[in-house]
């Protein structure tokens, strides 16, 4: 068992624009982080993963970097940032930055240079090709709908972006540009960040030659993810960045990697690799979407066991052999209480049991903001409400298919990731306390119940919950480094775990709905004597009999000795 600090820490995800605005231009800042460091030290927060705050024209939120070493003026100074940096550090908070190194914005420097001409030095720094046939260079379809190929009449060439036209995939077959990237890690590594976040990491290598996907519809553009996800050379390109650069320091590394199973996540985290820490997996997250090929917009019902099966092969397939991040929201997904819980009828519970699931799992847990106190979807009814260019991008593919208005907000008000996006409620004042003035983005309504203020004055309330489990986490090594063991696999309502270090074993029950479910003691656990650690709901005189009666997201946590 290797020990390590990233391993014992606890993460809380940042989405700077939206957390606490300080000069009341309705958008997040730097001051507004630090004015909240101590909120979220007496927390119990190790880390602050904060979401890219580098110079950028903001059309897909500030994952369309301009300038690396530059910070937006929408968030403050460089002066601003060395202060959050001193001030987290005097706190014992750990600081790790957001880092896209997949692409840039088309406003970066190396662009305006690359596409002014074919023979510039930095043509190559980014994917260009003529067009075939006068179309698209290949039938690749973009993250945001549309093809990955847009034309650019200065040269008459596409270049390529996986994601927004505006965000062009740099070329890691170009060395030149490769060095451009460590000279810069390595100057915030200096700095003293504790770490980055890779984002969309696993799309930095795109198959040779760029060949056509397999297109039996002959649809215009297809999906094809496996000709520019996860393929081979990314893993050497990640080898020679750590050998170049990050091994060097004692930091934390994590990388978006979707599209894989545990197996394959070995690759990139397994302990002899030397490549990542952690990746973020995201087969959970594909859960409620339909399989048919019509992608996340389309919900489906999922099931427990289906959630069981997810995790607990990510749970055993890396244990003592790499390691797990494990989360259930973060800036690009809907909020996880109104997705795997019950938002209405029982927010405070099921958030809770959530947040007992996420903090007993073998990994590095990841809070995003708010859900410490159970914020919710906004669920906007105008899509004038919202911002996101994947969901306006939806929104305007629906309008032009046909679709109806009613469905189409139905899916975005179920999956946009603006849910995630709103103000940070912090008190139940204007704006939610988040602001002086206009928020970029509106506030959800629910503000006036559910805030910072009105939880921390709760001895019950979810953010105190919180406190305890991250506690706890501390308290008891079994729920960092102890081994996995899932019980009562084919139960559809009841998710029941063991995590075993030495002689210490810890019990997880956690009932996913709003049912009142039995459960039979295990017959193997029978005879040890029990003491429980946490609960969400206070326990009734039987709470020590072998049938269990467990109440709507009930979770239980037990010492078994």
């Amino acid at each position: 068992m290797n020990e390590t600090w990233w391993k014992e820490a606890a993460v809380y995800e940042i989405y700077p624009v939206s957390f606490m605005d300080t000069n009341g231009d309705g958008k997040g800042d730097l001051r507004g982080i630090i004015s909240k460091l101590d909120y979220l030290k007496d927390l119990g927060i190790d880390v602050i993963w904060i979401c890219p705050i580098y110079e950028s024209p903001g059309k897909d939120n500030g994952y369309d970097i301009s300038d690396y070493y530059a910070i937006n003026p929408e968030f403050g100074t460089m002066e601003d940032f060395d202060d959050l940096l001193q001030e987290a550090h005097a706190r014992g908070i750990k600081i790790m930055m957001d880092l896209v190194l997949n692409h840039t914005s088309d406003q970066h420097p190396w662009f305006k240079e690359s596409r002014s001409s074919t023979d510039n030095p930095k043509r190559s720094f980014y994917i260009w090709r003529k067009g075939v046939n006068g179309l698209y260079p290949n039938n690749w379809e973009s993250y945001f709908s549309g093809s990955v190929w847009e034309m650019d009449p200065e040269t008459d060439e596409y270049y390529m972006h996986l994601y927004s036209k505006h965000q062009p995939d740099l070329n890691w077959r170009n060395e030149d540009m490769v060095h451009e990237l460590y000279q810069m890690i390595r100057w915030w590594l200096e700095k003293g960040v504790d770490g980055f976040s890779f984002d969309a990491i696993a799309h930095i290598v795109k198959a040779k030659g760029l060949p056509d996907a397999d297109n039996p519809q002959h649809l215009p553009v297809v999906r094809a993810y496996q000709l520019f996800s996860n393929l081979e050379k990314v893993h050497f390109m990640l080898k020679k960045l750590n050998e170049e650069v990050l091994m060097d320091y004692d930091i934390m590394t994590v990388g978006e990697t979707s599209g894989l199973g545990p197996e394959q996540a070995l690759e990139y985290v397994g302990d002899q690799r030397h490549e990542l820490n952690m990746v973020f997996q995201f087969e959970h997250m594909t859960l409620d979407s339909a399989s048919n090929g019509t992608g996340k917009w389309e919900s489906r019902a999922w099931t427990l066991l289906e959630l069981k099966k997810i995790m607990s092969r990510w749970q055993t397939t890396l244990h003592n052999q790499g390691w797990n991040a494990n989360y259930l929201g973060n800036h690009d997904q809907p909020r996880a209480i109104s997705r795997f819980g019950n938002d209405k009828e029982y927010r405070v519970q099921s958030a809770k049991m959530l947040a007992t699931f996420m903090l007993t799992l073998e990994g590095t847990p990841y809070i995003y903001q708010g859900e410490e106190i159970g914020m919710t979807n906004a669920a906007f009814d105008q899509i004038g409400d919202y911002r996101d260019v994947e969901t306006l991008n939806y929104y305007e593919q629906s309008h032009l298919q046909g679709k109806p208005i009613d469905q189409t907000m139905q899916a975005i008000q179920a999956k946009s990731r603006d849910n995630a996006r709103t103000p940070m409620q912090w008190d139940d004042g204007p704006q939610a306390g988040f602001t002086t003035g206009e928020p970029w983005i509106k506030v959800n309504p629910n503000y006036t119940d559910v805030n910072v203020a009105s939880a921390m004055k709760d001895p019950d309330s979810i953010y105190h919950y919180y406190k305890r489990m991250l506690s706890l986490r501390k308290t008891h090594k079994a729920l960092i480094y102890g081994e996995y063991k899932l019980l009562l696999p084919l139960d559809p309502d009841l998710y029941v775990y063991t995590r075993t270090l030495d002689q210490d074993t810890i019990l997880v029950i956690l009932n996913f709905f709003d049912d009142t479910p039995v459960m039979e003691w295990p017959k193997t656990l029978r005879g040890m004597s029990r003491d429980l650690l946490i609960s969400n709901y206070n326990l009734p005189p039987d709470a020590e009999g072998n049938r269990i009666e467990l109440r709507p997201y009930e979770a239980r946590v037990y010492l078994l000795t």
